[in-house]
């Protein structure tokens, strides 16, 4: 209050100083422009100038606000189209979640460019195309992803890769990871997915190669990778034997079966499931000898009930050490029934027919099993003891018998006369052919 009395005081001397001076003198100012003059007391023209300064001051204040105003306007349209778009991608991103494959895609499609994020807004409404089997509206949004944020290039070209991988369009994708590979070398994502690409294209090979990058960036969890491992290379052996031309013969089978197991990285040729698949594959051929070096060199290692059963059905060079290696297991193993059955076969290969019986015998008796019965069944025909082959049948006939269905039955037993056993190598249903071997 103060303020303003003193301000209203300097302005009344103010207006009283510059009134006297008007009075005295009111000064002439004189405008001349070609013809035209213009003539007027000096403190008419500074009035003029003042009101000409104000006019002008008051028309561009004027401009500037109606400027201000259409900015205002388009902030606020702009900032409304936004916020309705940011609802739309907050609808449709809870509707993707919900499975509403549908509403997804409409309200993210609507949402698009006028969104914060209209990367995400396009790619989730990919996702929700693909859900529906709409490759073509899919493939027009990637695009429009693409085109929204070109930076995001790497982002773009994943997701085309999974959706090309679960459509099943393997070569599209892998053409797609390999480029993002060569942008992005060290995205582990991207090596998962060529994992998974090769994987299902068969591509052994080029799986095997990628398997050191695997590692290196610790893209898969230990455990996975050596699965991976085993299944490529186990997969590579095969490739070995099964790209022959069909007239190709045994040895040539086993010197290419050789040749990929020794190309295998070191550390894998000590590993057990891949010695087993090398070993049963040994055996397919026929390469009996190199089998069972190869088992015996896994059982000095690791003792396994499936490798000591797979050793007593191959025949190695020497038929007495192989023998005497199975029997090195009975101390530590005197009750396994695989054991057991391998050593009565090996025995028979040995022609030790009535440890072969013991052998068998023992390997029932601890695990009642067709195969063994039928080993011994087998054996005891051909030593002449019927009577005892046919206890032995009768007394485990529900081993041949498991199975059949509940059917009537003679109330007495009809006694059997001039019986013909009938036992086969590995079930009882053909007459035997047995001969022993050297």
């Amino acid at each position: 209050m103060k303020k303003l009395l003193i301000l209203l005081l300097i302005l009344l001397f103010a207006g009283a100083w510059v009134g006297q001076l008007m009075i005295q003198d009111s000064g002439y100012t004189l405008i001349a422009y070609n013809n035209v003059t213009i003539e007027m007391s000096l403190w008419v023209f500074l009035i003029a100038m003042f009101a000409v300064f104000f006019l002008f001051h008051w028309a561009l204040n004027l401009l500037r606000g109606s400027l201000r105003s259409g900015q205002r306007f388009r902030l606020w349209s702009q900032g409304r189209n936004q916020r309705i778009a940011n609802t739309k991608s907050l609808k449709g991103l809870i509707a993707l979640s919900e499975g509403k494959w549908w509403q997804a895609q409409r309200l993210l499609t609507q949402a698009g460019d006028k969104s914060e994020l209209p990367l995400i807004s396009y790619l989730a409404a990919a996702r929700a195309a693909h859900e529906q089997g709409e490759d073509a509206d899919c493939d027009e949004l990637l695009n429009k992803a693409r085109d929204a944020a070109p930076q995001a290039e790497i982002a773009v070209g994943i997701s085309q890769a999974q959706i090309l991988l679960s459509r099943g369009q393997y070569e599209p994708c892998l053409a797609t990871l390999l480029d993002l590979n060569k942008k992005a070398p060290k995205n582990t994502y991207v090596m998962k997915l060529l994992r998974e690409v090769y994987i299902q294209l068969n591509d052994w090979s080029a799986l095997s190669k990628l398997i050191p990058e695997l590692r290196k960036h610790n893209a898969v969890k230990p455990a996975k990778l050596l699965k991976t491992e085993q299944r490529c290379y186990s997969n590579i052996l095969e490739k070995s034997i099964s790209q022959l031309p069909a007239h190709a013969d045994n040895e040539e089978k086993a010197k290419a079966l050789g040749t990929a197991w020794h190309n295998m990285p070191g550390q894998l040729s000590s590993d057990d499931v891949l010695a087993r698949h090398y070993t049963n594959l040994l055996v397919s051929i026929g390469a009996e000898e190199k089998a069972e070096a190869a088992i015996r060199d896994l059982l000095k290692r690791n003792w396994d009930d499936s490798l000591i059963a797979l050793y007593g059905r191959i025949q190695g060079s020497d038929a007495k050490k192989q023998l005497e290696f199975a029997k090195s297991f009975l101390n530590d193993y005197p009750m396994n029934a695989d054991l057991l059955l391998t050593l009565g076969r090996l025995s028979l290969r040995n022609q030790h027919w009535g440890k072969a019986v013991d052998y068998f015998e023992q390997s029932l008796e601890e695990e009642s099993r067709p195969e063994t019965l039928s080993e011994l069944a087998r054996l005891l025909q051909h030593m002449g003891e019927t009577e005892r082959t046919l206890k032995l049948i009768e007394n485990n006939f529900s081993l041949i018998g498991n199975g059949l269905p509940q059917l009537p039955m003679p109330e007495k037993a009809v006694a059997i006369t001039k019986p013909e056993p009938i036992i086969s190598d590995d079930h009882i249903h053909a007459k035997p052919r047995f001969k022993p071997i050297s």
